[in-house]
C-alpha cells in the first residue's frame, strides 16, 4: 500500500476514537466478510485472529502463524478502502522483540492498528508479566515510528476474560494493567469479557481514555454503551461463529428433513462477485 495513503487512513482511524459517535467494528476473516460489512457503510473493518484461524483449519490461541495471518490481512486490506486494524493476538511470540516484528509485519500487510493481548495458555500464569507487556507496547510503539505509520495499538487485558483472581480483585488489577499500558504508548485499551455496565463507566471515569469493549449476547446496547462513553466496541469471532452456526443449521436440515429452508437470505451469486469485482 502506498504510505501516504496508509497514513491518511491511520489518520483518519486513529481520530474516530476521540468523536461523539462510537466506533463499532464488527470483525472480518476473509476478503468476502470484510466487503459485506464495508458494504453496509461500517468506517473501519477489524480481523479476528480466532475467525482466520478458524477460516484457515487452526484453532484459536496462536496456533497460526505470523505469516499466514498477516496474509490474510493484507489480502482484506487490499480488498476495501477504509482503514483496517489487525488483531494478533500476542504479538506472534514471548518477547518484545517478537512483537515489533509483528508490528511490522502488520504495517506491511497495509493494517492501520492492531491488537495486542495479554492472556497466555498457562492457567497457573493466565496473564504475562506487566512489565513485559509494557516492553511489547513500547516495542510495537517504536517499530510503528520506524515505518512511518502512526499505527494505533488497542492494548488487551484478559483479566476479565479469564476470571484471573477473585471478583473483588479484578477491577483494580485491570486498571493497574490498563493504566501501564496506557502510560507506556497505547492508543486504545480493550476489556473483552466485561458487560456490566456500571464496572464499564468506572473504567472510563477512571482511565479517560479511550476504551474498547467487545460486546454480544448480554451485553448492554451499542446506544448504551455509547452513553457511557465507550469509544469503540468490537464483536470478535462472534460474526464468524454465527455464520458456521448458520452452516451447522443448514447441514441439520439437509440430513433430517432434505429441504432448504436455510438457505433463505442467502446473499445472491450476483451481488457476491459485484462486491468481489470491484477495483481499487
Amino acid at each position: 500500500m502506498d504510505k501516504e495513503k496508509q497514513r491518511s487512513l491511520a489518520n483518519s482511524f486513529r481520530e474516530m476514537h476521540h468523536l461523539s459517535k462510537l466506533l463499532v467494528l464488527p470483525n472480518a476473516w476473509d476478503v468476502a466478510s470484510a466487503r459485506i460489512f464495508e458494504e453496509a457503510g461500517v468506517r473501519a473493518i477489524a480481523t479476528s485472529s480466532a475467525g482466520v484461524a478458524f477460516s484457515l483449519g487452526y484453532p484459536d490461541g496462536q496456533r497460526i502463524s505470523r505469516d499466514e495471518m498477516l496474509s490474510a490481512v493484507a489480502r482484506i486490506t487490499a480488498a476495501v478502502k477504509v482503514p483496517v486494524t489487525a488483531d494478533v493476538e500476542s504479538g506472534y511470540g514471548t518477547t518484545s522483540s517478537d512483537a515489533a516484528r509483528t508490528a511490522a509485519k502488520v504495517i506491511q500487510a497495509g493494517a492501520i492498528g492492531m491488537n495486542l493481548e495479554d492472556g497466555t495458555d498457562d492457567p497457573e500464569h493466565p496473564l504475562i508479566d506487566l512489565a513485559l507487556a509494557v516492553e511489547k507496547i513500547q516495542a510495537v510503539r517504536e517499530a510503528a515510528s520506524t515505518a512511518g505509520i502512526p499505527l494505533l495499538v488497542n492494548a488487551r487485558t484478559d483479566v476479565y476474560l479469564l476470571n484471573v483472581g477473585p471478583p473483588e480483585s479484578r477491577f483494580s488489577e485491570a486498571l493497574r494493567r490498563a493504566i501501564a499500558f496506557r502510560d507506556a504508548g497505547a492508543d486504545c485499551i480493550f476489556l473483552p469479557g466485561l458487560k456490566d455496565g456500571h464496572t464499564i463507566s468506572r473504567f472510563i471515569k477512571e482511565l479517560d481514555f479511550p476504551i474498547n469493549i467487545l460486546a454480544g449476547l448480554g451485553s448492554p446496547t451499542i446506544y448504551e454503551l455509547q452513553h457511557m462513553g465507550v469509544a469503540r466496541v468490537s464483536l470478535g469471532s462472534a460474526p464468524m461463529r454465527a455464520a458456521m452456526g448458520l452452516m451447522q443449521r443448514l447441514a441439520g436440515e439437509l440430513k433430517e428433513t432434505g429441504t432448504y429452508s436455510a438457505l433463505e437470505g442467502a446473499v445472491s451469486h450476483a451481488e457476491m462477485n459485484r462486491l468481489l469485482a470491484r477495483k481499487l
